[in-house]
């Protein structure tokens, strides 16, 4: 064979069942003009190809797109009589494992509902158990810091603190006030249409102690100090250092988690208190520009239309908010696996469940709290 014939696939077939490959079986060489369709309609033309003798011995050069030529002429199974030389023999050894070197077949069933149903079931109720341990640990622990207060993790207790409530301070401040604005705002223009202006001081009272101020808060530290702590915690997964702890006797519960989760129980009440002023300040201050309210009207009427219940629960749901927050936070910290794409993950499923948590949970204090702090 002449090194021009060499370089271009060529197929011969010998007294009807002995098929003689030769040449280059290469991507290059088949693709060229219509070469590739007479290729394939020599193949096909082939009878019986599962029974024929092929003879691959005087191919030059093979790769895997010529040898997907000859696999789909066998019918993605190698033929019983096949002479190969010895530098093409992986290639075919490949294909028999990984089969055929073709798009995924479309048209596969999807998936069962019922199966997919039962996985997600699964998930739920592996996180959910997860949760309730994470609390029962909490909860022993708490008990061996009342029991031992000197041997507590209280440096670690001051710098949550420190993270989560003094440097929340700036964020809370500029959207609470913003809130109390664009509320007040709101609210004066329909008052006004029916000349209702004094009522602009319980409406925004109401709703800003009792429901927005907690709410706010919650929502604002979960996006920031949520996701802080997940992603600390994944950190430490991803460099091995949570198993160093348990190596060194030091569990994860007294050292990282309940630190976390009494630095939000203080600081989320406290936090609370802060939006609800600066909240406050800011609707006062809209309602002195659009309905003309004095400053000193606001003040003296807001513990009027305020029942003092209502602060008790707003305090009650920033405790509340700040623990569930810090649970889910390290809740998913924990179950990071050791690699960036898990604590991406993780992060974004903290933050997206601590504030799905907290809005049922304020739900709750609505169901609960019903008939308080109304009169």
């Amino acid at each position: 064979m002449s090194d021009q014939e060499s370089r271009f696939p060529a197929l011969e077939v010998h007294d009807g069942s002995t098929v003689l490959a030769s040449g280059a079986w290469q991507a290059h060489a088949l693709t060229r003009g219509d070469r590739a369709k007479t290729i394939t309609a020599s193949l096909k033309a082939v009878p019986d190809a599962a029974a024929a003798r092929w003879d691959l011995s005087q191919v030059a050069a093979l790769d895997h797109i010529g040898a997907q030529f000859f696999w789909n002429a066998w019918g993605k199974a190698r033929p019983r009589q096949l002479v190969l030389a010895p530098a093409h023999a992986e290639i075919f050894n490949r294909l028999d494992q990984a089969g055929a070197l073709t798009m995924p077949d479309s048209t596969r069933p999807p998936v069962s509902l019922l199966a997919e149903f039962q996985r997600q079931r699964q998930v739920l109720q592996d996180h959910l158990f997860g949760f309730i341990g994470l609390i029962g640990q909490l909860v022993l622990d708490i008990a061996q810091f009342i029991g031992q207060p000197r041997r507590g993790p209280w440096k670690e207790i001051s710098a949550n603190i420190f993270h989560t409530g003094y440097q929340a301070l700036g964020i809370t401040a500029i959207v609470g006030f913003l809130i109390g604005v664009v509320l007040s705002y709101l609210s004066a223009q329909q008052l006004h249409t029916f000349g209702g202006d004094i009522y602009l001081v319980n409406i925004l009272g109401m709703s800003i102690i009792r429901e927005l101020g907690p709410l706010l808060a919650a929502i604002l530290v979960a996006g920031r100090s949520g996701s802080s702590i997940t992603a600390q915690l994944g950190v430490m997964r991803v460099n091995e250092e949570l198993d160093a702890m348990l190596v060194m006797g030091m569990p994860h519960g007294f050292r990282l988690i309940m630190p976390k989760v009494l630095a939000l129980a203080v600081t989320m009440p406290l936090l609370v208190v802060w939006t609800d002023a600066l909240a406050l300040i800011g609707g006062m201050a809209a309602a002195k520009l659009e309905l003309g309210l004095s400053t000193s009207y606001f003040i003296q009427s807001l513990p009027d239309a305020v029942p003092l219940a209502n602060y008790w629960i707003g305090l009650a749901k920033g405790v509340v908010f700040g623990s569930l927050i810090a649970l889910v936070a390290c809740h998913c910290g924990l179950r990071i696996k050791a690699n960036t794409e898990s604590l991406g993950q993780g992060t974004t499923t903290s933050v997206v469940t601590a504030i799905t948590i907290v809005i049922l949970a304020d739900a709750v204090f609505a169901i609960v709290f019903n008939g308080v702090g109304y009169s």
